[in-house]
């Protein structure tokens, strides 16, 4: 499966799923300088 496919099946939605990641790591992130802050 080539890594830039010019007719992906599923684009959007591991597009989404890389987003969605993204976000997740983010707010995990947040969270943690969150509970860290005095």
């Amino acid at each position: 499966m080539p890594v830039l496919d010019p007719n992906p099946q599923n684009g959007q939605r591991k597009m989404l799923l890389v987003f969605g990641t993204f976000f997740a790591i983010f707010v995990i992130i947040a969270v943690i300088a969150t509970i860290a802050s005095p």
